[in-house]
């Protein structure tokens, strides 16, 4: 009746392989809905192209542990910094498992093998001439601990000088840190960020563009140990530490097995990031790369933000989403699929429970569920089979049931453009159109009434075979949005299979 394609995306260059990261999140706090967002992002690419034939796949995620922030919080908190990192990682570790996030690398900054690899860059650079010591001074914003330039500035209304990026405080900065030679890379980074759709969105590969093309000055990336002594030494000189952003970036390095010659799955075919960190990946890290001789990742996959009720989340506003209590309220698949149902990687997303509870019990509840339960119930498919007929034998309900297989037809190849374009929302509303269309289908040939008159035998199990067959197809698209349960009931398993019920 039915035959997926069986998506063929082995690339020429590295065959078998897929390699996709999510930022490393920053344990200054715990983790809330964006970081959770993130991951689920990038565990369904993942998902989907191990469904696509992928085998020799990398899925990395993990936590950034160092810089003043960290420094900061365990002081307040009264306990040692590397005690404060460890309790706040095992959060993100437990969320991220506690979501079903299939990731395969774990990596936290603070691990020996991380600062190896970081040290090793490092000495690469400067060896490389793209490393130099020089005093350097600017505005520094201790908050998102980067310098920034006085036009990426103003006076707020408290009369307090702040960055315009992210409405955090600035403080005048000098001091003598090594320099990164980023104005050298102003042409190549243009050139990367044109090549083809490498920065996703588009309407972030213009941001970050328009960023590049007003100039680039060289930028600091060490910080004295004076100020911040939790940090990865510089390589010859115990008083300075690597700046974080400089040794978290790296981070992607060391799971795919550098310096040693276990780099073989390099460069990432996917890095996946909120727009908060754009300039860090789109910016900092290709120059870094280009400056080390290695190239840089295929691709960026931008998403943005969640607001609460239309509203920024914020500590003081008392409005953060706990992504916890959330997988406990709808449960993990349910939370996950709201996420990818509302979530939008172009604009902002909002948050609200009563759109949670909307989707969850109108689409998952009342169409898949319901209609699966229906088709299954022993009034109607008496034998609990899922019913094996030929094409002829299906032209008995051709007229009612042409719209529905033309949208299966074509739910695939759809769905698959969807997919990689990281446009998870249009998967499932073009899933959901084909449920509501099964729907339709299945209420109109009545079943139940077939079902007690022998000579529709024929009729009601072209009916249950081509509602099953359609709800099957719909099961393995969904599939990587990651709605198959962990322990599949009997209805789901004869759609997988189509074997008996009992």
């Amino acid at each position: 009746f039915i035959q997926l394609r069986r998506y063929s995306l082995l690339s020429n260059d590295k065959q078998n392989t897929y390699f996709i990261t999510t930022p490393i999140f920053y344990v200054n706090s715990v983790p809330h809905i964006g970081h959770l967002y993130s991951a689920i992002i990038a565990d369904t690419f993942h998902r989907f192209h191990r469904i696509c034939g992928k085998t020799n796949t990398t899925f990395s995620t993990g936590t950034d542990e160092y810089g003043i922030k960290i420094q900061r919080a365990a002081q307040l908190r009264g306990i040692e910094t590397k005690l404060f990192c460890d309790q706040i990682s095992q959060q993100f570790r437990s969320l991220f498992e506690s979501s079903d996030i299939g990731f395969t690398h774990f990596i936290r900054t603070t691990d020996d093998l991380h600062r190896n690899s970081v040290q090793t860059f490092w000495t690469t650079l400067v060896n490389n001439g793209f490393i130099y010591k020089s005093s350097y001074e600017g505005w520094y914003c201790v908050s998102d601990e980067t310098f920034v330039t006085e036009t990426q500035t103003f006076i707020n209304e408290n009369n307090i000088r702040v960055s315009t990026e992210s409405g955090n405080a600035v403080e005048w900065s000098s001091e003598e840190n090594y320099i990164f030679k980023l104005s050298q890379f102003k042409d190549k980074i243009v050139d990367w960020i044109n090549s083809g759709d490498t920065v996703q969105p588009s309407v972030f590969a213009h941001i970050l563009r328009h960023e590049v093309e007003k100039g680039l000055r060289d930028i600091s990336v060490s910080r004295p140990k004076g100020r911040v002594n939790w940090g990865i030494e510089v390589p010859n000189d115990s008083e300075q530490v690597i700046y974080v952003w400089f040794d978290a970036l790296i981070n992607y390095l060391t799971v795919s097995g550098y310096p040693g010659d276990k780099n073989h799955i390099w460069p990432p075919d996917c890095q996946v990031i909120g727009k908060d960190i754009l300039k860090f990946h789109g910016i900092y890290w290709p120059a870094f790369l280009m400056a080390a001789g290695l190239e840089p990742p295929h691709s960026l996959l931008c998403h943005s933000h969640w607001l609460r009720d239309d509203i920024k989340m914020s500590k003081s506003k008392g409005n953060v989403v706990d992504p916890f209590q959330c997988i406990k309220d709808y449960t993990s698949d349910g939370f996950r699929y709201f996420l990818l149902r509302q979530g939008s990687l172009h604009t902002d997303s909002n948050f609200t429970e009563l759109n949670v509870k909307k989707y969850l019990n109108a689409e998952l509840a009342d169409n898949f569920g319901n209609l699966l339960s229906r088709c299954t119930a022993k009034a109607i498919n008496k034998s609990q089979m899922f019913p094996n007929l030929s094409l002829n034998d299906l032209l008995i309900v051709e007229n009612e049931s042409s719209k529905l297989i033309e949208m299966i037809q074509n739910l695939a190849q759809n769905c698959e453009n969807h997919y990689l374009n990281g446009n998870f929302h249009l998967v499932i509303n073009d899933i959901m159109d084909c449920l509501r269309m099964n729907n339709i289908f299945f209420n109109e040939t009545k079943p139940w009434l077939l079902a007690k008159q022998d000579n529709e035998f024929l009729r009601l199990q072209s009916v249950l075979c081509i509602t099953l067959e359609a709800l099957r197809v719909e099961s393995i698209v969904r599939n990587a949005i990651g709605l198959m349960p962990k322990r599949p009931s009997a209805q789901i398993v004869v759609l997988i299979r189509r074997q008996p019920l009992l």
